[in-house]
Parts: structure tokens; C-alpha cells; sequence
């Protein structure tokens, strides 16, 4: 068994858009004039745009539809995304990535985030040139903790499961992974709460610990 190709989830582990979708959200909030707070904010904890702003709508009795707050909200996000100073890679990451390509690691992108936010991170940040593939869980027919995305990534790789490493820092993720038969590393980071690792073949909050050289005793 050797390790042949890495399969990376985004949010918490390339970047973390989280702080940004939350700046976005409340600029959307008070421009519908409704009084959002902290904990309702924390009660739609992984729930989709569209749910969030249908629950919004129902909350304060709006009088505009669910795309009218979605496009608010993503304008904002955009905004953001280029303009936060505080908006980065997750330390360490770009090391790893490119760690792994000069080793001839083949890399793919597996993130439940829709097209548009992998394609503005990539841009951003230069990733392009590193990865072989990328796919969004918002086009297919399963999303995690169902394997289908990481088999798919498996596949755009051409490479067996047991030459493949996710690598993941949610419950769902990791889930995903073991469905699907694939080692995964799971990351933990000081950002990272509630989540459990427990399925997780390993577990990491230095991406300097899965370096080739420190995986040798897995792959």
C-alpha cells in the first residue's frame, strides 16, 4: 500500500469561510431589518443558505422571497472574501500542498462548498497548478456523511481507495471517509469544535505530522 493521492475537503482544512459567511449573513440581516440573534444565528449551524433565509423570511414575517436574501447575502460574502485582511489559508496547508506535488502526489479537491466559493478560493490563493481535480458536493446526489464524493475522488485520482488519504476535519467528512473505505486524517484545528474524530485513522493538528516521511507506518 502506498500513498498515491490525497483527497482534501476545504472548508476547515484548505481555508475557513466560516467568520466571512457569518459577517455576510448579518450585513444581509440588517439590511432586511431583521434583529438576528447570536444564538438563532448558532441554531442554523450547517443548515443550507436557502434554509437559513426561508427561516429568516418565516421569523420576521418578510415580505421578499428566499433568493432575494441569498443574493443579498452573497453579494456580501463576496465582498468579503477579497476585502477581509483576516480571510487566509489555514497555516500550514500551502506547505502540504506543496509538499505533496513535489513528491508527485496527485491531489483532489473533495468540498461540500458550491463551485463558485472552490473556484474564488483557487483563484485567491494560486491552488490551481497543484490539484488534478475538484468537485463540489453541491452537484451531486448525495452529500456527506454518504461516501459518494470521496469515491468519486478516488476515481478522478485513478488510484485504488487503499492508495488515497482524506483529508477531513468534521464528524460528516470523516463519516464519508470510512464509508468509503479510505484512510483519513483527520485534522483539528484551534477553529474546529464539536466534532468528533473517533473514526478517524488518525488524528492531527499539525499539518506538518502528515508529511510523506511521518506517514510511513500508515501507507
Amino acid at each position: 500500500m502506498l500513498l498515491k493521492a490525497v483527497l482534501f475537503d476545504m472548508d476547515g482544512v484548505i481555508v475557513d469561510t466560516e467568520p466571512l459567511h457569518r459577517k455576510a449573513y448579518f450585513k444581509m440581516f440588517k439590511e432586511f431589518n431583521a434583529e438576528v440573534s447570536d444564538e438563532l444565528y448558532a441554531s442554523f449551524a450547517g443548515a443550507s443558505t436557502r434554509t437559513v433565509c426561508q427561516n429568516i423570511i418565516d421569523k420576521f414575517s418578510l415580505n421578499s422571497n428566499f433568493e432575494d436574501l441569498q443574493n443579498v447575502k452573497r453579494k456580501f460574502f463576496k465582498e468579503l472574501f477579497y476585502s477581509d485582511d483576516e480571510f487566509d489559508l489555514i497555516p500550514g496547508v500551502k506547505n502540504l500542498i506543496e509538499h505533496y506535488h513535489q513528491h508527485d502526489i496527485k491531489l483532489v479537491l473533495a468540498s461540500s462548498a458550491s463551485r463558485i466559493t472552490i473556484d474564488m478560493v483557487f483563484e485567491k490563493f494560486g491552488l490551481e497548478p497543484y490539484f488534478s481535480g475538484k468537485i463540489s458536493g453541491a452537484e451531486l446526489r448525495e452529500s456527506k456523511p454518504h461516501p459518494e464524493i470521496f469515491l468519486r475522488a478516488a476515481h478522478i485520482a485513478d488510484e485504488p481507495n487503499a492508495n488515497c488519504m482524506v483529508i477531513e476535519d468534521s464528524t460528516n467528512g470523516i463519516l464519508a471517509a470510512h464509508r468509503a473505505g479510505i484512510f483519513c486524517a483527520g485534522f483539528k484545528s484551534s477553529n474546529t469544535h464539536g466534532q468528533d474524530y473517533s473514526l478517524a485513522n488518525t488524528v492531527v493538528t499539525d499539518f506538518k505530522e502528515l508529511e510523506i516521511e511521518k506517514l510511513k507506518n500508515f501507507f
